[in-house]
C-alpha cells in the first residue's frame, strides 16, 4: 500500500491546459473517486498517475517516491479499463497471468497467484473460457484480476462499470467495496457517476475544466458544498437553485425571493446586502396546502416510483422539484405551496461560492 501526493501537476496538449497547476493527496489505503463531467480531465489525471500521460508541470509521488519520470511498468501501479482490453485469443486464467508472464515468472508461480485471485473474485468456473464466452460483469472481474494478480501498491479504475447495464453496476459497485475492504490497498476511482462516488469512496475529488472544486467524504460534499457547482453536480435529482436579494438580519440572513416570498435563515455570514442564490434540495422543500408555505406554485408532472415521488412545481421563481412521499396523490395543474427547510438551505454568492455560516 501506499499514499498518491500530486505536487502542482499541469498538463498541456499544444497550448490547452487541461489540467491546471493541481495539488491532491491520497492517503494510503483510502478510496478515492475523480468524479466530474465529460471532459473535466479526470481520465486525463489518472493516466499520469498511472504514465500514461506526460506530466507536463509538476510532480507525482507515490509512497513518497518521486515517479514522474518512471516507466509505467515500475510504479507499482495496476490499471483498470473501461473497456475491459481483454485478449481474445487467450483464456481467462492466460489473460489474468499475461503480465505475469511477460514478467517472467514461473508458470507454477503464475498458477498459484492466479488461483488465489480467482476465489477471491469468483471466476474459479470461467479459467478455461475465453472472454467472448463472458457476461460483461464477469469480463470486469476477470480485468480486475489482471490488476490484482500484480500485487499494485495503488489501483487505478478509468470508469470499469460504464459498459454494464443499471444492475449488474450495483451488483459490481458491492464487489468492488467488499475488495478494497479485504485488500486495504489505495484505490483511485474515475467516474462521472455520482452514486458509484458516494457510495464506493471515502474521499471525493471534483473536478471542473481541469481544476479541484472540492475535496471531502460523501457527506461534505452533499450538505456542505464549497460552490454552486459542486452542489449542482452532486445530488440526484439536482439541488434547486432560486435567485433572491439578501441582506443581513438579526438570526443572520433575510432573503427575499421575486419581490414577494420573504424568507428568514440562520447564520448565514454576509456583510452587506446582495444578489444571491438560494440553492434547497428536493427533499428539503415540503409540499403544503395552496396558499400556505413560502412559495406558490401549481404542479407540472408527478414522477411515481413507489416508496417516493417527484414533483415539479412551476413557480413564479422558475421551476423547482419537490421529493415527495410516494403515496402522496399529486395531480399535475393542481395549486400548491411550498415550505423551504431553513436549517437545511445553501446560498451562493454571484461568483458560485457558498456563503459560510457561522
Amino acid at each position: 500500500m501506499a499514499s498518491v501526493e500530486l505536487q502542482n501537476i499541469s498538463k498541456v496538449f499544444g497550448g490547452l491546459r487541461v489540467i491546471d497547476n493541481l495539488n491532491l493527496t491520497v492517503s494510503d489505503g483510502s478510496f478515492t473517486a475523480l468524479l466530474g463531467p465529460s471532459g473535466c480531465g479526470k481520465s486525463t489525471l489518472l493516466r499520469m498517475i498511472a504514465g500514461l500521460e506526460q506530466i507536463s508541470e509538476g510532480r507525482a509521488l507515490i509512497g513518497g517516491v518521486d515517479i514522474t519520470d518512471e516507466e509505467p511498468a515500475r510504479r507499482k501501479v495496476a490499471m483498470v479499463f473501461q473497456s475491459y482490453a481483454l485478449y481474445p485469443h487467450l483464456t481467462v486464467e492466460e489473460n489474468v497471468c499475461f503480465s505475469l508472464s511477460l514478467a517472467g515468472m514461473p508458470k507454477a508461480a503464475q498458477k498459484e497467484r492466479a488461483a488465489g485471485v480467482a476465489k477471491m473474485l469468483q471466476l474459479e468456473p470461467l479459467m478455461a473460457r475465453r472472454p467472448a464466452q463472458l457476461s460483461g460483469g464477469q469480463r470486469q472481474r476477470v480485468a480486475i484480476g489482471r490488476a490484482l494478480v500484480r500485487n499494485p501498491e495503488v489501483f487505478l479504475f478509468d470508469e470499469p462499470l460504464s459498459n454494464l447495464d443499471a444492475m449488474l453496476r450495483v451488483q459490481m459497485r458491492l464487489e468492488l467495496a467488499k475488495l478494497h475492504k479485504d485488500l486495504k490497498t489505495t484505490m483511485i476511482y474515475v467516474t462521472h457517476d455520482q452514486v458509484e462516488a458516494m457510495t464506493l469512496a471515502d474521499q471525493i475529488v471534483v473536478l471542473e475544466k481541469g481544476k479541484i472544486q472540492q475535496v471531502g467524504s460523501p457527506w461534505q460534499l452533499y450538505n456542505k458544498p464549497a460552490n454552486r457547482f459542486v452542489a449542482s453536480f452532486i445530488g440526484s435529482p439536482g439541488m434547486n437553485f432560486l435567485r433572491g436579494q439578501a441582506e443581513p438580519s438579526a438570526l443572520g440572513l433575510s432573503l427575499t425571493l421575486a419581490d414577494t416570498a420573504r424568507v428568514e435563515l440562520p447564520a448565514h455570514i454576509m456583510a452587506t446586502p446582495q444578489s444571491v442564490e438560494l440553492g434547497i434540495r428536493p427533499e428539503h422543500l415540503h409540499l403544503v396546502a395552496a396558499g400556505a408555505g413560502d412559495i406558490a406554485g401549481k404542479a407540472l408532472l408527478v414522477e411515481y416510483l413507489g416508496n417516493t415521488s417527484y414533483a415539479y412545481i412551476e413557480t413564479a421563481l422558475g421551476q423547482v422539484i419537490v421529493e415527495a412521499d410516494g403515496l402522496e396523490g399529486i395531480r399535475p395543474g393542481t395549486p400548491v405551496g411550498l415550505r423551504i427547510d431553513r436549517d437545511k438551505a445553501h446560498v451562493f454568492h454571484q461568483s458560485g461560492m457558498a456563503l459560510s455560516r457561522a
